[in-house]
């Protein structure tokens, strides 16, 4: 059985921005919900991405939409591929 491990800010802005890229536009309560984090925390983070280039921001009437920028989604392969070699580097680790 694994154990739970807290999540970084890094797994919590691809947990995001993975959210974000499965839907077109995506409101922050899906994002929120898709990134298992209260909407309080889940606008700041997105705010965060915004400000940052890997979200964009579409304003619909008096609704905020959130989408995922190219660069949003390079950082997520990106991560995802670190994420592969983390867990190969615990494996050899554990196998010491």
């Amino acid at each position: 059985m694994f154990a739970e491990r807290k999540r970084t800010k890094y797994d919590i802005y691809a947990d995001v921005i993975e959210m974000a890229a499965k839907k077109d536009l995506c409101s922050l309560t899906r994002i929120s919900y898709g990134a298992n984090m209260p909407v309080d925390r889940a606008k700041k983070v997105v705010n965060f991405l915004v400000s940052h280039g890997f979200l964009s921001e579409i304003a619909l009437g008096d609704h905020k939409r959130y989408r995922t920028t190219k660069w949003g989604l390079e950082y997520l392969e990106t991560f995802k591929h670190m994420r592969k070699f983390f867990a190969a580097l615990e494996e050899r680790r554990e196998k010491q």
